[in-house]
């Protein structure tokens, strides 16, 4: 399904599974607003997502600040007039330790850009979807499979996803009157920087080390790019795209 004519905002735009997405919708025909924290992965997502002739807007942005955020959607709303899809992609994860021995300022910036960053996009995509002609749009959340079970020493990360869950129910249910959309994609191993480590081997809950299989991060983008496709009578409310061998399903 070609989206000629409508416009996506891609936060963490600049590395991993946002650089994959957006260079994706790129080629679906979207024009997108591309968010992150440096100008120069930026420029590189928009230099292969420009290839098929898309329109784009490179924002720098901390999604943590609200003043960031504002300036992100305003932005977006002045170069292309409406906005039809919000992917909140951006994320951090905090260093593995015991969570006794975790700095409270460790825990505050995984909350903060994980779910705090996708509440203020949230909030800003209901603004403009609410007031555009036709009103609507979707959000499609990066979940995680830690929205489901959490890695030893993961507190910040999993309880900021297991939040995003509730974010996303949330949003769901306040978007019906305007025709917003809202899904969640929860990924597990997808092969990316952030998942680099997997192969030297990453701790399991039995304490064990071992190394983790994983996936063409292209399958996750193949992903969203479907459930952006549906009409906005329609949506994908959960979608688990894991590695088929990484330990989830049953007991490691």
């Amino acid at each position: 399904m070609n989206s000629a004519g409508k416009v996506a905002i891609v936060t963490g735009a600049g590395t991993g599974i946002g650089k994959q997405v957006a260079i994706a919708l790129a080629r679906d025909g979207y024009a997108i607003a591309l968010a992150g924290r440096r100008r120069e992965p930026l420029e590189a997502t928009a230099e292969a997502a420009t290839a098929g002739g898309a329109p784009i807007l490179i924002m720098p942005t901390d999604v943590s600040d609200e003043a960031s955020v504002k300036a992100l959607f305003a932005a977006t709303r002045e170069k292309f007039g409406r906005l039809d899809l919000l992917f909140n992609n951006a994320g951090v994860g905090a260093r593995a330790l015991p969570l006794e021995e975790l700095a409270f300022e460790q825990w505050k910036k995984v909350i903060d850009i994980n779910l705090n960053g996708a509440f203020l996009c949230t909030q800003e995509a209901f603004r403009i979807m609410k007031a555009q002609q036709p009103p609507g749009g979707r959000i499609i959340n990066n979940g995680s499979i830690s929205a489901h079970a959490p890695r030893p020493n993961s507190a910040p990360y999993t309880a900021s996803k297991h939040a995003m869950t509730g974010l996303t129910k949330a949003t769901s249910l306040d978007g019906r009157k305007y025709n917003i959309a809202c899904g969640q994609i929860d990924i597990g191993n997808a092969a990316t920087e952030m998942t680099a480590r997997m192969g030297q081997g990453v701790p399991q809950a039995n304490g064990a080390i071992e190394v983790e299989p994983t996936f063409d991060a292209s399958h996750v983008a193949r992903a969203v790019i479907y459930m952006a496709s549906l009409p906005l009578d329609a949506n994908v409310q959960f979608m688990t795209v894991m590695a088929t061998k990484m330990p989830f399903v049953g007991r490691g």
